[in-house]
Parts: structure tokens; C-alpha cells; sequence
């Protein structure tokens, strides 16, 4: 075994330090995002419970309905991108197809949505496409090409 207790807060002279390297690369492999998932929950969140927040659950019960399970959905994906960062931060684009689609709910899942209702599915669409594209460049930038 090395002595390794010389040079204390210096590894660089420690046998394993190139395998601990790329190691640690390794690890951080996929995380380029990282700042993206705390956002990406946080709008799942919003999302599931702006039905209660603006007060239309009775008014609008299948869009509330809805806006809850794609909050959900959007939570879920921001776990998955937490937890298994190379899996998953390919479904970056399902999330953009996923915030173009509360953009037009309204109209198609509602019946007569109120202007509060359509802004707020809108900022919330936009915001989840805004994020997804921010997820799915910086996944294209970051995968080697053959």
C-alpha cells in the first residue's frame, strides 16, 4: 500500500489519482443540465396544483383534472432527470411536445376557459417548451458524434 499521508490537500501525487479522475468524469457524466431539474419540478408542481391555486376546479374540472396529471408528469420527468441523468434527459423532447400541449389544452380539453385559465396554461406551456429545448440542446451538444 502507498503512503499517501504527505502532502495533505494535494492529490497529486496519490497512485490512483488518473483512475479517480475519470472517475469521477464519469459521475458527472450527463449532469450538464443539473440546474434544469429544481425548475423543471418546481413547474410540475405549479402546474399540478394552479387548478386550485386560480380557483377553477369547479368551473373547469376536466381541465383541472388534466393540468394535475401533466403536472405530475412534468415532476415525474424532472425525478427521472434527477436520478438517472443518461436515461433520461432524452425524453427532454417529450417534455417540449409536453409543453406545446398545455398550450392548446385549453381549448380542446376546457369548455369556454376564462382568460386566467388560457394565460396561465400558456405561461406554463411556454416555460416547460423553454426548458425541455434548454434540456434537449445541451443533451445534443454534450453526446459524442460517430
Amino acid at each position: 500500500m502507498a503512503n499517501v499521508s504527505h502532502g495533505r490537500g494535494d492529490i497529486s501525487t496519490h497512485p490512483d489519482v488518473t483512475e479517480m479522475r475519470e472517475r469521477y468524469a464519469r459521475m458527472l457524466g450527463g449532469r450538464d443540465v443539473a440546474l434544469v431539474d429544481g425548475p423543471v419540478f418546481l413547474l410540475g408542481l405549479y402546474c399540478a396544483a394552479s387548478p386550485w391555486i386560480l380557483h377553477y376546479t369547479a368551473s373547469q374540472p376536466a381541465l383541472a383534472t388534466h393540468n394535475l396529471i401533466m403536472g405530475i408528469a412534468i415532476g415525474l420527468l424532472a425525478l427521472g432527470f434527477t436520478t438517472a441523468p443518461a436515461r433520461m434527459y432524452g425524453l427532454s423532447w417529450a417534455m417540449c411536445a409536453m409543453g406545446i400541449w398545455l398550450v392548446v389544452a385549453p381549448w380542446i380539453v376546457g369548455t369556454r376557459p376564462d382568460t386566467g385559465v388560457v394565460v396561465n396554461n400558456i405561461v406554463i406551456g411556454a416555460l416547460a417548451l423553454i426548458l425541455g429545448l434548454l434540456c434537449a440542446g445541451t443533451v445534443a451538444r454534450s453526446t459524442p458524434r460517430p
